[in-house]
C-alpha cells in the first residue's frame, strides 16, 4: 500500500492577516503498486503537453487543465481520505498558538481515524518547507497511527514525486469546495467523487 499526503491551507490562526479559515489535509491511497505506477506515468506525460511547468500544484493551475487533469486519471483505482478543519471552532489554546503542533495533530488525527484503511502503509509526505520540523514529525507520527497501520514514512520533493503532485490536486479540489469566494467550487471535488472515501469536518 502507497499513501501521499499534503495539505491545503496553512496552520496559522492571523485570520485578518492572511490566515487561511479553513485547513485540509488529505491522503492518496493506493492499494494497488501498478495502479501507482500508471498514475505516476500519465502524470509526467501531462507534465510534458497540458501543463510545461515543474509539477502540477492545485493553487498554480488553470480550470482546463485541473479539468483535464482529473479526467486523464478518472481510470486509476485510487481512494482519497481527507479531514477540514474550520479553524473558528478550535478553541485550544496550544493549537491556536503552536503552528507545529496543530500540523501534527491534524496529520496524525486523519491517520490515525482511518477506518482501519492503513494496512503496513508506505506514507510519502511532502518535504517541503521546514525540513527539520517535518523529519522530526515523521517519528512522532508512526508512534501516533495503530500498530500495524504505517510500515514506513518518508520526505519526497513533490517536483521529483508525481502523487504528491496527486495529493496536492485532490486535497486542493476538496478545499476549494469550502470557500465561499470562487466561482463552482464543488467543480473539482464532484471530478473526485467517485475516488473520496471520507471527508471528516472535524468538530
Amino acid at each position: 500500500m502507497l499513501v501521499f499526503i499534503d495539505e491545503s491551507g496553512d496552520p496559522g490562526f492571523k485570520l485578518a492577516k492572511g490566515s487561511s479559515p479553513v485547513f485540509v489535509a488529505a491522503m492518496v491511497v493506493f492499494n494497488n503498486h501498478d495502479e501507482a505506477a500508471l498514475a505516476q506515468k500519465r502524470i509526467r506525460e501531462m507534465l510534458g503537453t497540458v501543463h510545461r511547468r515543474p509539477e502540477f500544484k492545485f493553487n498554480n493551475c488553470r480550470d482546463e487543465v485541473r479539468d483535464h487533469f482529473f479526467r486523464k486519471l478518472a481510470d486509476c483505482e485510487y481512494s482519497v481520505r481527507a479531514i477540514v478543519v474550520r479553524k473558528e471552532l478550535i478553541w485550544s489554546e496550544r493549537l491556536r498558538n503552536d503552528e507545529r503542533s496543530f500540523y501534527s495533530f491534524f496529520i496524525k488525527s486523519m491517520m490515525k481515524f482511518d477506518n482501519q484503511t492503513l494496512r503496513r502503509a508506505k506514507v510519502f509526505i511532502d518535504g517541503s518547507g521546514d525540513r527539520m520540523f517535518r523529519e522530526s514529525f515523521l517519528g512522532y507520527l508512526k508512534q501516533s497511527t495503530s500498530e500495524g497501520a504505517v510500515g514506513d514514512i518518508k520526505l519526497r520533493n513533490s517536483k521529483s514525486e508525481p502523487l504528491l503532485q496527486l495529493a496536492d490536486m485532490c486535497v486542493g479540489a476538496i478545499a476549494r469546495s469550502y470557500r465561499t469566494d470562487r466561482g463552482s467550487p464543488d467543480r473539482w471535488r464532484k471530478a473526485i467523487n467517485e475516488k473520496i472515501d471520507d471527508v471528516w469536518e472535524f468538530k
